[in-house]
């Protein structure tokens, strides 16, 4: 019976994965599209490399070297193109072709190829966009959801559903109702209570456990919103401290973006899972020791939570700075290249933002643990007293 259920859920969760992460229009060129436009996005597999070429490009600081290789490449895509053969460039910037040889074009290499079309509907160009990677990417992730649902079993499966499911909630949901003008920090909060609470039920169960990490985890997301607002308007942050952002000014749909507000909405997202895992560590850790003691007084509960959770502090107060210093390691090393001063560094928009961004999360997931621990000890001491009297 549960190796049923098991194939059925993961059937399903296959189902979505590839049907969201491979785009059928990315397979079948549109006809009606043809009449409408004068340029074409389709696939096509390197058949030959044809020929290269090197390009200096001088600039007032020096020169950058170009490197382009002219490949034949075969349409692949569905549609009145399929198999015929177009020759386009791949530009490979800053000599990468010289010191990378993993990143040169071969034979049998996917690409996302420009197709610019005469009046007469005939290729007259072909440009290449993009190397195909997709596939590897869905590879990646199904090598993901093996190893979650071999290790986790039926936890791990809980966990992989939550997961399509936060995915799921932030494209179609989060995303599309900022873009029709609503408050993204609005927006945003519930979206992470709502996302938390369905984690935490499909991980944890419906329990005192799993309403006490909400409750932690909710308090800690708040938390970290009023300092990001508070601290964001004494320091007189824009929000538009880098180019994405500004970007989003120019966008055809003309939106008045709450840029503040989207700074904000994005501390509170990259914060939450971070602020689910200590919950729920910490909410399951002291129940198990009311369930072993349960003549644990209040107090030494609390006590017994606090160790536990100044425990999880030392790791996991590294977890958000770490992870927005990843992102950001090619902007530190340029910087320290130049020689920037740290004052210059810390009184410019982006990088104030960003450091507001990993401290207000990290203090966030840091009081987590207090809100937490605190609601365990009133909901344990609730369930006990409504054993007794019984």
């Amino acid at each position: 019976m549960r190796g049923k259920i098991y194939k059925s859920l993961f059937t399903v969760i296959a189902f979505i994965i590839v049907f969201f992460i491979l785009d059928p229009s990315s397979s079948y060129c549109d006809e009606n599209l043809l009449e409408e436009t004068s340029v074409v996005e389709v696939r096509g597999r390197v058949t030959r490399i044809l020929d290269s070429r090197d390009e200096d490009i001088e600039y007032s600081g020096g020169s950058i070297h170009d490197s382009y290789q002219i490949v034949e490449i075969e349409i692949t895509t569905n549609g009145p193109y399929k198999g015929k053969l177009v020759e386009a460039e791949y530009a490979l910037s800053m000599s990468f072709s010289e010191k990378q040889e993993d990143v040169l074009l071969k034979p049998g290499n996917e690409v996302l190829i420009v197709l610019e079309l005469d009046d007469a509907g005939e290729i007259s160009q072909a440009y290449i966009y993009t190397v195909v990677r997709d596939k590897h990417m869905l590879l990646l992730v199904i090598i993901f959801s093996v190893i979650i649902l071999s290790v986790g079993r039926l936890k791990g499966l809980k966990a992989l559903i939550s997961l399509v499911l936060t995915v799921l909630a932030i494209i179609y949901v989060l995303l599309p109702l900022i873009l029709k003008g609503f408050d993204p920090v609005f927006v945003s909060l519930w979206i992470c209570v709502g996302i938390t609470g369905i984690t935490l039920l499909l991980v944890g169960g419906y329990n005192k456990k799993t309403l006490a990490a909400l409750i932690g985890t909710s308090g800690g997301l708040i938390c970290a919103g009023l300092i990001s607002q508070i601290v964001g308007k004494m320091a007189m942050l824009t929000g538009l401290g880098d180019e994405e952002s500004q970007m989003l000014m120019y966008i055809p749909q003309n939106i008045s973006f709450d840029y503040k507000g989207l700074l904000f909405a994005g501390i509170l997202i990259g914060a939450l899972g971070a602020a689910m895992d200590v919950g729920m560590s910490l909410s399951s850790a002291m129940f198990e020791i009311k369930e072993i003691n349960p003549d644990i007084k209040r107090g030494d509960l609390m006590k017994a939570g606090m160790n536990i959770g100044r425990d999880m502090i030392g790791t996991m107060s590294n977890t958000l700075i770490l992870a927005y210093t990843g992102g950001s390691l090619q902007l530190m090393l340029l910087l320290m290249a130049h020689e920037v001063r740290f004052v210059d560094i810390i009184n410019q928009d982006g990088y104030a933002t960003e450091v507001l961004r990993s401290l207000a999360g990290s203090i966030g997931l840091i009081l987590t643990i207090p809100i937490t621990a605190l609601a365990v000890c009133f909901l344990c001491e609730k369930r006990y007293r409504e054993k007794e009297r019984y």
